[in-house]
């Protein structure tokens, strides 16, 4: 009875605080949340080199490029900016979930599910900016050839290291120049 009567606080205080599941997202724009991100990935690479056993098998993993050309990159539209960063994310969260079934070391696996986790809170974000992007549903298996937003890797060391440089670039990139961050701050 008792947390019953808790989540009925809970719930009038969301509502008197103006809660609508049926509202839009409010803009996620905040550079922090991406820098704990990116810390949690380093985190990953750093017990990864302290690994000494069930640290995952070597396997080839596909991954997003995390090269930019700055002078293409600001001619892609920010539709195209998000569409390449979602797929990029796609891919991260595929090879990372590869990875779950050859890990056995108990806090390299806990630290790979917060990735996992930290990777679905940044489509999350992305959703929140509105930027229409489309969300790529059909993603290359082992088998596929790489594409030019694609490499292939062959290591969790790799992925890794691909994982964190790619929030570093690109998704900052697309955070920091999204049409809705810059009218928050205007």
């Amino acid at each position: 009875m008792q947390t019953f009567s808790g989540l009925v606080s809970v719930l009038i205080v969301f509502v008197w605080l103006g809660g609508n599941p049926a509202s839009p997202l409010r803009p996620i724009c905040d550079l922090r949340v991406l820098d704990h991100f990116v810390k949690e990935a380093r985190d990953t690479e750093v017990i990864m080199r302290g690994c000494r056993g069930g640290c995952g098998v070597m396997k080839s993993y596909f991954v997003p490029l995390t090269r930019v050309d700055f002078a293409v990159w600001e001619h892609i539209d920010v539709q195209g900016q998000a569409m390449e960063v979602q797929t990029g994310l796609s891919l991260l969260v595929q090879a990372l979930s590869t990875v779950k079934k050859t890990v056995s070391n108990a806090p390299l696996a806990s630290t790979r599910d917060n990735n996992i986790s930290n990777i679905h809170s940044l489509g999350q974000i992305l959703h929140s900016l509105d930027l229409q992007q489309a969300r790529s549903t059909v993603l290359p298996d082992d088998s596929a050839p790489a594409s030019s937003q694609m490499q292939e890797v062959s290591s969790l060391p790799e992925l890794l290291q691909v994982q964190s440089s790619f929030l570093r670039g690109k998704v900052r990139l697309l955070l920091s120049a999204a049409p809705a961050c810059q009218r928050q701050n205007s």
